[in-house]
């Protein structure tokens, strides 16, 4: 059986690729470059994100910890749904470079805010320091 170790750093190797790679095709999108042309530019994202959802499902199998079941989760599949949607928005479906640059900042904000929902296992994820940090400073009830 694999361990849920080794499929967590298969994961994470995969978020880093995926996220590269998608930040490189938008920059060579933006600037028109013949790079976007290549097959494996065309085709290595799929293996990658393949592997990434992959590992992804055989963590929560393995875990026990499932979508809609534990909100961090949730907060996860939501965020990769809003990445999905202005990724392919970014690279594909918008019709000026001025809207595609306006989805590919959003699709690597969301990106953002999957990874840091999964270091802070918190729906917040980078918001939660602002929770923290807003009740350090709030005074004590009396």
């Amino acid at each position: 059986m694999i361990s849920y170790l080794y499929l967590k750093y298969l994961h994470m190797g995969c978020v880093a690729l995926s996220g590269a790679g998608f930040l490189l095709r938008g920059v060579w999108m933006l600037t028109d470059s013949p790079c976007l042309q290549q097959r494996a530019v065309r085709v290595l994202p799929h293996l990658i994100d393949t592997i990434l959802l992959g590992s992804a499902i055989a963590m929560a199998v393995v875990s026990a910890q499932y979508p809609f079941a534990v909100n961090w989760l949730t907060a996860k599949l939501v965020g990769l749904l809003i990445y999905i949607g202005c990724g392919t928005m970014a690279l594909k479906r918008a019709r000026s470079k001025a809207q595609r640059a306006v989805f590919l900042v959003a699709a690597l904000g969301a990106f953002a805010y999957i990874v840091s929902v999964a270091l802070a296992r918190s729906p917040l994820g980078f918001f939660a320091w602002l929770a923290e940090a807003a009740s350090a400073t709030l005074p004590a009830a009396a």
